[in-house]
């Protein structure tokens, strides 16, 4: 194998390679989900098809009998009127789905205000004599007997008097003796009604109100006059009574008073709450006998979405009254009736559910995505999926450009398949509009929505609450678009700039953008226009060009920003670049601090060992010739207190030179410091202080060229379930530039090396290893390729006794071409493994040398176990005493004692002859001698730090 393999840089492709087939297999392994996300949207058309189909079925064609009314030779008239009993639903379903030929002249009608409305001289009212003059008290709502007003101004007071007499007809009321014809009524009176307006002239709701909706307003109207009109409708003769109502002309001294009076009247526009309703007003301007100049106020209190029906007779009102001031009353120009076009017959019409969805339904389907893709994202930052990756060599940019390509395959194909289904069952938003505009804004929506889901990652490290938030934006933006956003749309007074600042909101130019697409295929539906292409989107009235130029911009601008908040924020819960680190200025430079920090140094001044590996240290940093494997200068972790809390102090000022080939070992109890280090070294923090060296590269300042030296075996597995072993290892192995047969043969090793690659183990997905296969997977992991240096937090952990020797034997072999860190718990794995041990207590180094350098200088006695019977421990402590004055016990429990017998003066001649003399007096049952131990110098070391911490803190309090 090429040792030095993994010394070259691996190229940008070749990282896209190894990620892109990790990629493609995983996903692989994941088709069903992947499937299962695309199918989303089909199933949510067949919904839609399904509930458009119910309706079809639901809604029933009326029993509308397009010949109702004219009978024919063999039908009785009893038969033909009881078919056509209901004359109101006949006649609107004839108007709506029978053709009309010939529809019926109707006259056109004053919209009356209603009985409870109608102007009077109301409390609330205004008291200034410019208002209500004229007015009736409103004790005449009690009866019903208030007038009809209408209000005349103009700049000739008499003259505009006289033309507004004429407004209700120059005849007197007389009771006619026969049925007469109501356009012959509505040529000689103001015919009026209290009916809402029809949408469509097909017919008149006036004439088929059960209670009389038609009045005469006329200033000299008595109770006891009735008009009965006839009526021919649909084929049938229709007979309405037709009452007297009076009207009163009240003039007002210029179009501003009016404008007040109407004002408030109407109540700001809210006709829940109208009290003064006006009929009409007139101003007459400057009209002479040469010139016809006035403007009409009209009552449009009843209007619905049809056209404005009504006013023509108004406006004729007024051209009759002056024509008869100046020509007589006989002379007249009529608006008699208004009739609409001939139609042909129509089927019932069957509400389009996905037009009344439109767009928030296809708002929420393309948002629905944008979770999914911040739950992966934050996943594997929370699981330190990315960072395990980046550890071995993966670079930035590489990673967000597979995961970019990954998002918008998934989400062109979701957007492929909901438009292609739509089309096919028939959904309107799809089939009305060209398909080529749908693309671009489809495929700029789901491009935007990905570099909004990566920038949003950075700000997430946890799952639960990415996927809440996002969630929460789905469901927010979709109703605030539908609720609000669409008003201002719609309402054409709202500036149009305002609407395009509100669309950088990036739900709300996708809700625009459908919104768009929904009002072109209403047209298209609707109209009969053609289909809106490239050129009609260009009219300024439409907002799809605008939406598209925000959607692009903003696209752009979020993978920017996605970038820069990855480097500054986030980077995969790695080490933060300095905000401006794109300036040149601001290259290497960083918030380590090179300066001894004199406390962590006097602390270990009496400790020779650890002052001599700060000496070397200092050294090896004034010769950058001699590079060491890892050298580390004065190097500090402080975590920053919460909630009233002091700083933690992690690593303080740890000065450490590992050479190439050697094994060293970090001992020390839980919370001392060991992962804090190896988290600096590896780049999942930044050093407070100080800084470190791996093969002569600085931690600080190119962290990316160090991962490309180094393996590293975590203390918690970073594994995907969906992979087999061998996966994982070809994966990183071309990350560590491995390829082809020296790829293959490395993979094989690595396996065999760790146990894993008999009986089919190998290629088992990982999600099916146990605890203690995947820590040897680790171990594996952290192996391929050579690295430099080796990191393995605690890799024993979990196994049996039998995989542990295995796993020595591998790092014993691994050592001898590259610097391995150790840290662990086992004594006998460092005693095993390890060249050079160092015990760290409370951040601080407390003693570092060979695990037998450490037992004579720190051991310097024999351990002596005796094991008696509980009432002889005194005879023993004192046949101890006996051998050695100095002796310690350090242990007793249930007759068994254990001394601790310096070496100084005590010869072991001397403890075997007294032990066995005692044996003839005491009941001995068992007993030792031994040298002291690893672990007994990790004890006596951690229990003389944590006194001498407890003396400072004492110390510190007084």
């Amino acid at each position: 194998m090429d040792t030095d393999v993994s010394l070259k840089p691996v190229s940008f492709w070749a990282q896209l390679n190894a990620l892109m087939r990790k990629n493609l297999t995983f996903q692989r392994r994941n088709i069903r989900t992947n499937l299962g996300l695309i199918i989303i949207p089909l199933l949510l058309c067949l919904l839609l098809f399904s509930i458009q189909k119910l309706a079809a079925i639901i809604a029933v064609e009326p029993e509308i009998h397009c010949d109702c009314g004219e009978c024919i030779d063999d039908e009785s008239q009893e038969s033909c009127d009881k078919k056509c009993s209901n004359v109101f639903d006949m006649i609107v379903g004839k108007s709506t789905y029978c053709p009309e030929p010939h529809p019926p002249q109707l006259p056109v009608l004053f919209q009356i205000p209603m009985t409870q409305f109608r102007a009077t001289k109301s409390s609330s009212s205004p008291t200034s004599s410019n208002y209500n003059s004229g007015l009736p008290d409103n004790s005449c709502r009690k009866n019903g007997s208030c007038p009809v007003t209408i209000l005349i101004t103009g700049q000739n007071r008499t003259f505009a008097k006289n033309i507004g007499k004429n407004l209700f007809g120059s005849k007197t009321l007389e009771n006619p003796s026969d049925s007469v014809n109501p356009l012959v009524v509505a040529s000689e009176f103001m015919l009026g009604t209290t009916a809402f307006p029809p949408s469509t002239y097909y017919f008149e709701p006036a004439f088929m109100m059960l209670s009389p909706a038609l009045y005469i307003i006329h200033p000299k109207c008595s109770s006891n006059i009735s008009f009965p009109v006839s009526i021919k409708m649909g084929g049938l003769s229709l007979s309405q009574d037709v009452k007297c109502v009076d009207g009163l002309s009240l003039w007002r001294e210029n179009s501003s008073v009016i404008n007040k009076e109407l004002s408030m009247g109407y109540q700001m526009g809210n006709p829940n709450r109208r009290i003064d309703e006006i009929l009409a007003a007139y101003d007459f301007s400057n009209t002479n006998s040469n010139i016809f100049n006035v403007t009409i106020w009209h009552n449009e209190t009843y209007k619905n979405i049809g056209p404005l029906l009504r006013i023509s007779r108004a406006s004729n009102a007024a051209a009759n009254a002056y024509l008869q001031f100046f020509k007589g009353d006989n002379v007249k120009m009529l608006l008699e009736f208004v009739k609409e076009m001939p139609k042909g017959a129509t089927k019932p019409g069957i509400i389009n559910v996905s037009t009344l969805l439109s767009p928030l339904f296809f708002t929420w389907v393309i948002e629905l995505l944008f979770p999914v893709m911040l739950t992966y994202l934050v996943q594997e930052k929370q699981n330190n999926m990315r960072m395990m990756m980046k550890m071995h060599g993966l670079g930035d940019l590489p990673y967000w450009i597979i995961s970019y390509a990954y998002f918008l395959l998934l989400s062109a194909s979701y957007m492929l398949c909901f438009s292609l289904f739509g089309s096919l069952i028939g959904i309107k938003i799809f089939t009305l509009n060209k398909y080529s505009l749908q693309f671009v804004f489809y495929f700029v929506c789901i491009n935007l929505q990905i570099s909004l889901a990566i920038s949003s990652s950075a700000l997430f490290s946890r799952v639960k609450t990415a996927t809440v938030v996002g969630y929460l934006y789905v469901f927010i933006s979709g109703l605030l678009g539908s609720s609000i956003f669409e008003r201002f749309v719609e309402d054409a007074s709202y500036p149009r700039e305002l609407l395009e600042v509100m669309e950088i909101f990036p739900g709300f130019s996708l809700y625009r953008g459908f919104y768009e697409l929904a009002q072109y295929s209403l047209r298209v539906e609707s109209l009969g226009a053609p289909h809106v292409g490239w050129k009609d989107i260009n009219n300024d009235k439409q907002g799809m060009r605008a939406v598209l130029i925000i959607m692009i911009v903003e696209w752009a601008t979020l993978v920017l920003l996605a970038y820069y908040l990855d480097q500054v924020v986030s980077n995969g819960k790695g080490v933060r670049k300095h905000p401006l680190w794109f300036l040149s200025k601001f290259q290497g430079k960083t918030n380590i601090n090179k300066q001894r920090q004199g406390y962590d140094i006097l602390i270990n001044m009496d400790k020779p060992d650890v002052a001599q590996e700060r000496e070397i240290v200092e050294k090896l940093i004034q010769e950058p010739s001699k590079i060491q494997a890892v050298l580390c200068d004065n190097l500090r972790k402080v975590y920053p207190g919460s909630d009233g809390n002091p700083d933690k102090h992690a690593v303080r000022g740890l000065s450490l030179a590992i050479s190439q080939r050697e094994c060293f070992g970090m001992l020390g109890p839980n919370g001392a410091g060991k992962t804090s280090f190896i988290n600096m070294m590896t780049g999942l923090s930044r050093p407070t202080s100080g800084t470190a060296l791996v093969q002569g590269i600085d931690i600080s300042k190119d962290m990316d060229k160090v991962h490309y030296l180094m393996g590293v075996c975590p203390q918690h597995d970073l594994t995907w379930d969906s992979l087999t072993g061998r996966e994982h290892l070809l994966f990183y192995g071309r990350l560590k530039n491995l390829k082809g047969d020296l790829l293959m043969q490395a993979v094989d090793e690595s396996l065999h090396s760790v146990n894993l690659l008999d009986k089919g183990v190998a290629d088992k997905l990982v999600g099916q290893y146990s605890g203690g296969m995947k820590r040897r997977l680790s171990v594996a992991i952290s192996l391929i390729g050579n690295p430099r240096v080796v990191y393995m937090d605690e890799p024993s952990t979990g196994l049996d006794p039998a995989s542990r020797k295995k796993l020595w034997s591998v790092v014993q072999q691994a050592k001898k071409d590259r610097a391995v860190i150790l840290t662990t718990h086992s004594m006998e794995e460092a005693e095993a493994l390890c060249d050079r041990v160092g015990i760290f207590v409370d951040g601080y180094l407390q003693c570092i040398g060979s695990p037998l350098e450490l037992k004579a200088r720190y051991g310097g006695y024999f351990v002596l176990t005796v094991t008696t019977p509980s009432n002889e421990e005194e005879e023993v402590e004192k046949l101890v005493q006996q051998i050695s004055s100095t002796a310690i016990r350090v242990y007793h429990l249930s007759g068994t004692q254990k001394f601790h017998l310096p070496k100084q003066g005590v010869r072991l001649s001397d403890i075997f002859r007294e032990v066995e003399a005692a044996k003839r007096r005491l009941n001995i049952q068992a007993w030792g001698l031994s040298d002291a131990t690893l672990e007994d110098v990790f004890i006596k070391v951690a229990k003389a730090a944590n006194s001498l911490h407890d003396h400072n803190l004492d110390k510190k309090s007084d």
